[in-house]
């Protein structure tokens, strides 16, 4: 019993330490970038050793895959639990219009977060901007699962849609979802003044009944 308890403590230290680690990595990475953010920076931030980041990460480079790792890790499991949550209904079958809602909220909400959300924002776009992570994690993380789980959701909903439509399909909602998120990021900082603001659930009430309308027609075979 003795044994078990000082594992369970030592492995909740080794968490802690990691956790630490993750998020000290995280905003630094954000607000300086990846050249500019030492080992020392990010375990001074932490409040731990150099050697931690060895120890639990193996080098910089691997601490900053790790924090990614995490947070699409998150943002993937929340929309396909969205897509299951919808999808499990007991009859009768969920409507596209659902199903889009569903999707396009655990979209949107995580990423609008002001805190963990904004910040993993600048991230991703430092990351695009300067290129650290293994090519394919983006994919493999976060495109594929979520492509697979909508598009099999969505061939359900629209069986006469063919699989270049849903593909289709799911890019421009992605890309109204993507959109929106740059567009409240620049409204923020000043752009567009005057502009009035319009609130999430508006803007998620539009791309829901924009997308569902015009896959409906396509699915009816009335696209141009």
């Amino acid at each position: 019993m003795a044994n078990t308890h000082n594992s369970n403590k030592t492995n909740n230290l080794r968490n802690d330490v990691e956790n630490r680690l993750l998020d000290a990595a995280e905003q630094l990475f954000a607000e300086k970038g990846f050249d500019a953010t030492s080992i020392r920076d990010i375990t001074n931030h932490a409040k731990c050793n150099v050697a931690a980041v060895n120890y639990h990460f193996k080098n910089k480079q691997n601490l900053y895959n790790q924090v990614f790792h995490r947070r699409m890790t998150a943002m993937r499991d929340v929309r396909l639990a969205a897509i299951e949550n919808v999808m499990s209904q007991p009859p009768p079958q969920p409507t596209l219009t659902e199903l889009i809602r569903a999707f396009s909220t655990a979209f949107l909400e995580p990423l609008l977060d002001k805190t963990t959300g904004r910040r993993f924002l600048k991230l991703i776009v430092r990351e695009m901007n300067d290129p650290r992570l293994p090519k394919d994690m983006f994919v493999k993380e976060i495109v594929t699962p979520t492509l697979t789980s909508l598009g099999k959701a969505l061939t359900k909903l629209c069986p006469q849609l063919d699989q270049t439509q849903i593909i289709l399909s799911i890019i421009s909602i992605v890309g109204q979802l993507i959109h929106v998120i740059r567009i409240r990021e620049m409204m923020e900082i000043g752009h567009f003044a005057g502009l009035p603001e319009i609130s999430l659930s508006k803007i998620i009430d539009h791309i829901v009944e924009f997308s569902a309308s015009g896959i409906r027609v396509m699915a009816q075979g009335q696209s141009k």
